[in-house]
Parts: C-alpha cells; structure tokens; sequence
C-alpha cells in the first residue's frame, strides 16, 4: 500500500513544515480537534469499524466488556495527551502493548486507512489530520511485528 504511506509520509512532512496564524498557534492540536468529546467519538468509530473489518476484527476476539472499556480508554487517553490535552496515559508503551499480537503491514495499512476514513467522516480538517499522523506514524515501528 505504497498509496497510504505516500499520505503518512506527506503528512508527516506538512504537519513539521506547516505555518500557522498566531490565534492557530496558541491553539492545542487537542483544542482544534475539538478536545476530549470529540476523540472519544472518533475512537470510538474507529474501534467499532476496526471490530467489524474483516481484516481486524481478529483483534477483537476473547476481550470481555471490561476489556474492551479498558482498551477504548487507553486510546482516547493516550491521543488527547499526545495532542496536547489534559489527559494522562497510564498504558503500557506501544511496543510492550502490542507485542504478540503478530500486527502486520498490512494490518497497520488497514487500520491507517481506516482512520483516514473516521476522521473524513468528522470533518477534521486536513492540517489537524497531518499533524495526528505525525504523531501516529512514528509508532508503526513498535506495533507492527516483523
């Protein structure tokens, strides 16, 4: 999926390249984002697509109700403190988080395209997403298993 790493890498480079107005600058990517309703509603979109794909869903399987809760918090938390909010993240590292979970490229490539998809679905505005994706991008090396 070349396509998706071109918009990550692109995205990457606008979001470190990009010029803001003062007013957009004193502004947190959280606050522009809507803050912490609006991530959670992203999320939780992105789990329930990601739980229903036939591709992801196997991520899913055997977590009770708790579980799910637990992992669905640990997302919006872990995105509304790297987006500059008020949030703590109390979950483990990424890599120690997903280890064993044989993560592919592919899966990864699924779940950024699925993503690109959520955050189209709530208009968030291209320069926000660039600026989530380098954030995102960067922890591909973690997830994904070799």
């Amino acid at each position: 999926m070349k396509t998706i790493r071109n918009i990550l890498v692109a995205a990457s480079i606008a979001a470190a390249a990009a010029t803001q107005p003062a007013a957009a600058q004193d502004k947190s990517l959280y606050q522009r984002l809507g803050g912490y309703d609006a991530i959670a509603a992203v999320t939780d979109e992105f789990i329930g697509r990601l739980a229903t794909d036939e591709q992801e869903k196997r991520f899913f399987i055997g977590f009770s109700a708790d579980s799910k809760a637990r992992i669905r918090q640990h997302i919006v938390d872990f995105l509304c403190k790297a987006a500059g909010g008020p949030c703590v993240y109390i979950g483990r590292d990424m890599k120690t988080a997903h280890a064993g979970s044989a993560i592919s490229k592919a899966d990864w490539d699924r779940s950024v395209k699925i993503l690109i998809e959520v955050l189209g679905k709530f208009k968030v505005p291209d320069k926000e997403q660039h600026e989530l994706f380098a954030m995102l991008v960067p922890l591909e090396k973690d997830i994904v298993e070799k």
